[in-house]
């Protein structure tokens, strides 16, 4: 996107120079009540399993100061950095089909936008906790309509998130780690084929190929809509039978510059699903390891979130500065940027 003055929108992949982005906010940001695709996502042993609520101020806080951090040092490289309009977050989610007791927050908008193009497309979400998220990036969204001319804002179809949308199987929280495994490698996941569900962040921009992870949160169908949403696209598959909690593609599978993609070595790509991009030449590569042997505490997301990272351009790489691995073997070739960013994963 554009760096100055008035908003162009057109991004096609993951790698060229990043001109202009946005950077989330912790705002009252809440740890979500039970709800079925959260009880699918929470390990068994995790410290996050019974609770909810708001979280605590100081991790608010200290969240937003690593993510003001983070803003400034975009800005002083010359990209352009909007952030999000924060909403209430401690309202309920309340439909004629479902209630949830809050919402979540607004601390990662690639979960939600998918920008292709000139389109920025916000995601149907599989959360019922997630269901208003958009509403944190409506305002900014208006400027650039307003702004570009060019500019395509659509929106995903809203699904209802009945119950019929998740499989029950998945809410016993004795399920174990074997067997999770076993249904990953059978491709059964949390959601089922009730309605299209897919998460802005199961999505990898290769140009005119769209790869997306098939998991929790994002189902056939979903890819399916895609498929006919952007029918100038070759909108491919893909899924990682090592991982037993499939929710986003971007502690899995990253591609760094054009020819260059890191791989989490617990969870690789299927040889089968490899070919296409053995067949355009680009090699696909183990992640080094986390630094860390555990999460923060309250946190959702794994170790392997250090792969989480931002390509600024083909040369440059956002790491997180204690992912001490990352700046020495991951960077492959490139300059890493350290940004202290791991407190973060408190709100995440």
């Amino acid at each position: 996107m554009g760096s100055t003055g008035k908003t162009v929108v057109n991004s096609w992949n993951e790698w060229d120079p990043l001109r202009h982005v946005i950077v989330g906010r912790a705002d009252d940001c809440h740890i979500p009540a039970e709800e079925p695709a959260l009880e699918a996502k929470v390990p068994e042993d995790s410290d996050m399993r019974g609770q909810w609520g708001r979280r605590p101020q100081e991790t608010i806080d200290r969240a937003n100061e690593l993510l003001d951090n983070f803003a400034s040092q975009l800005k002083a490289r010359g990209i352009r950095v909007d952030r999000p309009t924060s909403i209430d977050h401690s309202q309920p989610v309340v439909t004629p089909d479902f209630q949830t007791k809050s919402q979540f927050g607004c601390m990662p908008p690639r979960d939600v936008l998918l920008t292709v193009g000139s389109e920025i497309l916000e995601a149907t979400m599989s959360y019922r906790c997630r269901w208003f998220e958009y509403l944190n990036y409506r305002p900014l969204l208006k400027q650039y309509w307003e702004d570009d001319p060019k500019f395509r804002h659509e929106a995903a179809p809203k699904p209802r998130l009945t119950d019929a949308d998740y499989y029950p199987d998945y809410l016993s929280d004795q399920i174990g780690v074997e067997k999770r495994l076993k249904w990953a490698e059978e491709k059964f996941f949390v959601t089922t084929e009730e309605e299209p569900l897919f998460d802005a962040a199961d999505v990898l921009r290769f140009g005119r190929d769209l790869v997306v992870q098939h998991g929790f949160t994002t189902n056939e169908k979903g890819i399916e809509w895609l498929r006919r949403h952007f029918p100038d696209h070759r909108v491919h598959s893909v899924n990682f039978p090592g991982d037993p909690y499939p929710i986003h593609i971007d502690a899995t599978f990253t591609p760094l510059r054009p020819g260059l993609i890191l791989n989490n070595p617990q969870r690789r790509l299927p040889e089968a699903q490899r070919e296409m991009f053995k067949k355009n030449d680009w090699e696909i590569v183990d992640s080094a390891q986390p630094a860390h042997n555990a999460p923060p505490p309250l946190c959702y997301s794994s170790t392997w979130l250090s792969m989480n990272v931002l390509v600024l351009d083909t040369k440059t790489v956002c790491v997180e500065k204690s992912e001490v691995y990352k700046l020495t073997d991951e960077t492959l070739g490139m300059e890493g940027v350290e940004v202290d960013l791991r407190v973060r994963f408190y709100v995440f």
